[in-house]
Order: C-alpha cells, then sequence, then structure tokens
C-alpha cells in the first residue's frame, strides 16, 4: 500500500457513514485518482434485493472525497474540497458482491474541479456513472 494510500485510509476512517455503515474501503490513491470498494452485505440492499442507490453514491462520494483531496492528504495538510453537486446514471445491478469506484479526473483548477467516477462490479461489468464537481472551501 502507498503512502498516500495509507494516509487517506487515516484520514477518511473519519467518514463512519462511508467506512463503518456502509463498509467502503479505500484501495488505492494517487494523484487525482482513486480506488474504493464495498463488498455488498445484505443490510446494503433494498426491499427488491437491489443494491441501495445510496450505496453506489456513497461509494463514489468518498472516491471523489479521495481523489480530489490528493493533493492535501500528501502534504499533510486540511482537507479542501467538498462536492459541490453531482449526479448518478445507473446502468445496470451489479453481478456479483463487490463494487469498485474509480476516478477519472477532467479537471481540477485553483476553485473547481470535475471527476467522473466508474462504478464496476467485480466482474468488471458497468453499473454506474457518476459526475462530481468540487468546491474548493477556505480554511
Amino acid at each position: 500500500m502507498t503512502n498516500l494510500t495509507l494516509k487517506a485510509c487515516a484520514v477518511f476512517r473519519h467518514d463512519r457513514y462511508a467506512t463503518e455503515a456502509t463498509g467502503v474501503v479505500i484501495d488505492e490513491a494517487s494523484q487525482h485518482y482513486a480506488r474504493c470498494s464495498v463488498h455488498i452485505t445484505p443490510t446494503l440492499r433494498n426491499a427488491k434485493g437491489a443494491v441501495m442507490g445510496g450505496v453506489l453514491f456513497t461509494l463514489a462520494d468518498l472516491a471523489f472525497a479521495t481523489a480530489a483531496n490528493s493533493e492535501c492528504l500528501e502534504a499533510d495538510s486540511p482537507l479542501e474540497w467538498v462536492t459541490s453537486s453531482s449526479s448518478i446514471e445507473f446502468l445496470s445491478q451489479p453481478k456479483d458482491n463487490l463494487l469498485i469506484a474509480e476516478t477519472e479526473c477532467l479537471k481540477q483548477g485553483r476553485t473547481t474541479c470535475l471527476y467522473l467516477i466508474h462504478i464496476t462490479d467485480g466482474l468488471q461489468r458497468k453499473v454506474a456513472v457518476v459526475s462530481a464537481r468540487g468546491a474548493k472551501i477556505s480554511q
């Protein structure tokens, strides 16, 4: 595990909804990139047995936060980037019990950023795509 990945795990363990309630883990972090995953448990399913949409959104949001704040994490400085808007397109239900989110940085400017987060299952089938815009907050 890289040093940046270890730092991201240490900082975002305080995001207790994502890490404890949902079970999302940060698998990899590098500059403007993150890969996060979650194992689908029965508590993450809705009344019809499908994965709750909020699980996918939470997975994508933690991946975004990790990638967008990668420079802050590397410099051991306070987190500066928050989600200002996001949208999700559900493409299909996963065919196994693993979800993986990977970020694609489209822009990381001085005050705004834009990422796509691709969510696949463990069989590499596309499950959802999230567009997340971030804003830099002043400390």
